[in-house]
């Protein structure tokens, strides 16, 4: 009798994380529950909701201020970019993460939340938008800065904040546009396992377009990754060229050195960041596209899960959502990648500098101008071109 009353907790959130229509009660312990089919706990989405609010919102705040000043009218594209991603984030947050708590609520039952059956689409196609216009910003400031490295006369002639704005408008448009064709019938958007957030039912064949739907959006997201990681390559490889052009013993040199170096570890750091949050989730989805494993198939895995084939599908729905966990985490590594570390190394590299070489003032006016033509490429052909430190 023990036994049956603790199997008769346990079946139910794998029964139900879907959309089962068993009525057992679920129970209620500290957060967290446990089953033969994974662990789920509402402690990941607040964690995750609170550290992405203040990273983003920190960005904002020193992208509004530095947008202010007249000094900065250079470093214009560049903050608007690292500004959008930010917002971009921050509301992929705001509108996703609440409604996963409010399903934790209720005892991961999704019905109670949304009884008429328009949340889910909702929380798929800000899954979707969110997701591709966060990786495409990364590849066109990839673009940018490889562009201005190359070709700094081209940059400079061209490359205006209006070019800015129209490109990352046009990205926010498609995203938008390619996330609502389920809404038309082209693809479908299903809640996941354990059932508190919805996203592209992955696997399924039977409904129309949705196959072209979910591989298109897997292929999307691949391809915005090697964008990204090709462009980083080339300007990193550009600035360890010009860097050794200009290898000597004056201060000056050093300077380029340390900053050009801070640049590169930067620029590693966006692509590990990258990969390691996004390859996950497209990699499976690929699979399960390509194995038609579709999500549909968790429910009923969950509770019977002696076979082979069953604990492989429960397999791919638990990582599935591990997968989905990692590229949310993108939205709160990407301000301290692109901008706030970025900040607090070159503050802190020079407050060491000035501190041990006893600098001058006409050193750290040099210092200034390295670093800002570092960050931002200038109409000198003979310097050093960084483009904007996205």
């Amino acid at each position: 009798e023990p036994h049956r009353h603790m199997r008769d907790l346990r079946e139910p959130l794998c029964s139900r994380m879907l959309g089962s229509n068993t009525s057992k009660p679920l129970h209620r312990g500290n957060g967290t529950r446990s089953s033969g089919c994974g662990s789920v706990s509402v402690g990941f989405p607040i964690t995750m909701m609170v550290t992405g609010m203040v990273g983003n919102s920190l960005a904002l705040i020193l992208v509004y201020i530095s947008y202010r000043k007249k000094e900065n009218k250079r470093k214009r594209s560049f903050l608007l970019c690292i500004g959008s991603l930010a917002l971009t984030d921050l509301f992929g947050q705001l509108l996703t993460s609440p409604i996963v708590i409010s399903v934790y609520r209720a005892d991961l039952r999704w019905e109670r939340v949304d009884p008429s059956g328009y949340l889910c689409p909702f929380f798929g196609v800000c899954m979707t938008t969110f997701g591709l216009c966060a990786l495409f910003m990364a590849s066109a400031m990839a673009t940018e800065r490889a562009t201005a490295i190359t070709n700094p006369h081209w940059y400079s002639n061209h490359m205006k904040t209006s070019v800015t704005k129209q490109t990352l408008a046009l990205i926010w448009g498609l995203g938008l546009l390619f996330a609502l064709l389920p809404v038309a019938g082209v693809g479908k958007y299903t809640r996941q396992w354990p059932g508190t957030w919805c996203f592209i039912s992955v696997g399924d064949s039977q409904v129309s377009g949705n196959m072209f739907f979910s591989v298109t959006f897997a292929l999307l997201g691949i391809f915005s990754l090697l964008v990204t990681v090709s462009c980083n390559v080339v300007t990193i490889r550009s600035l360890i060229i010009r860097c050794k052009s200009k290898s000597g013993t004056s201060q000056s040199s050093k300077q380029w050195e340390r900053l050009t170096t801070e640049t590169i570890i930067q620029l590693l750091g966006i692509m590990c960041v990258l990969l390691i949050c996004w390859s996950p989730l497209l990699g499976l989805m690929l699979r399960m596209i390509y194995t038609q494993i579709s999500s549909h198939e968790c429910s009923s895995a969950a509770g019977h899960s002696s076979s082979t084939s069953d604990r492989e599908v429960q397999f791919d729905c638990n990582f599935f959502l591990t997968a989905i966990r990692l590229a949310s985490l993108n939205q709160i590594l990407d301000p301290w990648v692109y901008l706030l570390f970025r900040e607090i190394l070159l503050r802190k590299v020079c407050f060491v500098a000035n501190a041990v070489s006893n600098c001058s003032i006409e050193d750290r006016k040099e210092t200034q101008t390295a670093r800002d033509a570092l960050n931002k490429p200038d109409q000198d052909t003979n310097s050093l071109h960084k483009p904007q430190s996205s």
